[in-house]
């Protein structure tokens, strides 16, 4: 019953003034700040590790963007899902090398977690000619699990995988021409993981972008998504040139140390609330 409330006010929040819902999501997000003291902690230890020559009260000012960014995000799931698609277009600025996504060239796109990583999907797959695929992790929540997986096939022509479909599945359709988004940059356990270094601290990170691209004989493109006062900027950058190797290790250290030039750039807009540092190294000891 509750998630059908929450599915419903989304519903009527996306016909709101954006103005209106990005005051909303500051007071839900300080809201969440307060009370979800579990995750504030989560985030507060992440800044610390990866921001360490900040200042505590700076750490914490940076921590109330995060909440007040995820809040905000989460709101304008009301108009990218239900809104009218001329609105979602105005709201959605595609720039830079968009030339990379044109045609049926296999391409791995590598979206980093920014709150507005469903805003980058829903800009590529309404205003780009091409199939896209992702890989869908599915909720627990049967009612909100349903919800999202609709609104994240709302436009095109788009197919969501399961990590049970397996990797030449993906790989497949990655050689059919269809564009893989994918988001490779939290911790999805020690299995299949490496330990490479993110802000000078080991992380399990797991290699399926190197893996994806070299399998799918693909280049790599680079989507970041900002928030603005207007909705997003999706920025596609330039295919990386000196990737992949034969070196997965060295692939996924590059990957992190150019992820860290994109949220060094707006580090307020990133998923920090996520358990990224969760799995150690062997003798290490748990950071949370």
């Amino acid at each position: 019953m509750l998630s059908q409330l929450t599915i419903a006010l989304m519903r009527l929040s996306g016909h709101l003034p954006l103005p209106w819902l990005r005051a909303m999501g500051v007071v839900l997000g300080w809201v969440l700040y307060a009370t979800v003291a579990s995750r504030r902690r989560v985030v507060l230890t992440n800044l610390g590790l990866c921001f360490g020559q900040l200042t505590l009260p700076q750490r914490k000012k940076l921590s109330r963007q995060v909440f007040v960014h995820f809040a905000q995000a989460w709101l304008d799931r009301g108009w990218l899902w239900h809104g009218a698609p001329e609105l979602v277009r105005k709201r959605l600025v595609l720039t830079g090398s968009t030339q990379e996504l044109i045609g049926s060239d296999p391409v791995v796109i590598f979206s980093p977690h920014f709150v507005g990583l469903d805003a980058g999907w829903t800009a590529l797959t309404q205003q780009l000619p091409r199939q896209f695929t992702t890989i869908y992790t599915d909720q627990a929540n049967k009612v909100m699990d349903a919800w999202i997986l609709k609104g994240r096939q709302r436009f095109g022509k788009v197919q969501l995988f399961g990590r049970a479909d397996g990797v030449m599945t993906i790989v497949a359709s990655m050689r059919r021409g269809v564009a893989l988004y994918l988001l490779p940059d939290m911790n999805f356990g020690p299995h299949e993981s490496l330990f490479v270094p993110f802000y000078g601290v080991s992380a399990a990170t797991v290699p399926s972008l190197s893996r994806f691209a070299r399998l799918g004989r693909a280049k790599v493109v680079p989507v970041v998504t900002r928030m603005t006062a207007h909705g997003y900027e999706i920025e596609v950058k330039p295919s990386w040139t000196d990737f992949p190797t034969l070196d997965p290790f060295a692939d996924t250290a590059l990957m992190n140390q150019r992820l860290q030039s994109y949220i060094d750039a707006m580090p307020g807009q990133y998923y920090w609330v996520h358990k990224r540092f969760k799995d150690r190294p062997p003798g290490q000891s748990p950071v949370y």
